[in-house]
């Protein structure tokens, strides 16, 4: 089948910031000291990037009890999106879904990222890490292919969060060996820089009208709290940490999806 001129654009722009990762990993590394002297330039505090978080609190036997707990949000929107899913499937035989694909992977990448991120704040390490951003690379990767699906088409949708997915995982591999994190912030980064642009395009026919827009607000106030840890703590006179509040926040990226596909299975 053809390509249309917005495929070719969407591709095109995919395949710029892989090659931008892939080439950069070679002449300028994002290795553990530059990302430290990154993150002092910007004048961020020295964990950011790091396995150190304030709330170091145990409840229940379970260490960093706030942190790790803080995920189940991901996993309980997960398994509501997926039975939404059959609900759909079921109320209706001619229901094929031209966004069930990318809308499958997001659900599963959530849940994904409960298990990851518990088991990497149980015992924050760079080995652990690896499980938390495996998690997070199938929820961004469902993100692009949603909306690509939304504002491109369902075949793009498809194709943007299978290549997504191989990039994220890609990067991650690179990351494990080398210790070079440019890759996972390209694809992180540039990824969500891809769902801004396609925010602000008109929605194709028969899309779910998901509000992208929601989803990098929700996205935004996640790194911004991320970035505060220690601040949200002291502020809050040590109820809660930035990083805690991240999670949390960062799970209310799912509703959009959520209340738009319980529209279309009224």
């Amino acid at each position: 089948m053809r390509l249309t001129g917005y495929e070719y654009r969407l591709f095109a722009v995919a395949l710029l910031l892989f090659v931008v990762g892939f080439v950069g990993h070679f002449i300028y590394p994002m290795d553990p000291a530059a990302l430290q002297d990154l993150v002092a330039m910007l004048g961020l505090h020295s964990n950011l990037g790091g396995n150190h978080f304030v709330d170091a609190r145990a409840w229940l036997g379970i260490p960093n009890a706030a942190d790790v707990i803080s995920n189940l949000p991901f996993a309980i929107s997960g398994i509501w999106g997926l039975l939404l899913q059959a609900k759909q499937r079921k109320a209706s035989q001619r229901y094929v879904g031209r966004e069930d694909f990318v809308l499958t992977l997001f659900f599963i990448g959530l849940i994904f990222t409960t298990i990851g991120s518990g088991l990497y704040h149980l015992a924050p390490s760079d080995s652990t890490l690896l499980w938390d951003r495996a998690g997070m690379a199938f929820a961004f990767a469902g993100v692009l292919g949603i909306a690509a699906s939304e504002r491109a088409s369902a075949r793009s949708g498809i194709w943007l969060g299978l290549a997504s997915l191989f990039a994220g995982m890609l990067s991650l591999i690179a990351w494990s060996k080398t210790g070079d994190v440019l890759g996972w912030g390209v694809f992180q980064f540039g990824g969500m820089a891809m769902v801004l642009v396609l925010a602000i395009t008109r929605p194709t026919t028969k899309a779910l009208g998901i509000s992208l827009l929601w989803i990098i607000f929700f996205y935004g106030a996640a790194k911004v709290l991320e970035a505060t840890d220690s601040w949200v703590f002291e502020a809050t006179e040590h109820l809660v940490s930035g990083h805690t509040l991240k999670h949390l926040v960062a799970s209310l990226a799912a509703l959009p999806v959520i209340f738009s596909l319980r529209r279309s299975v009224r």
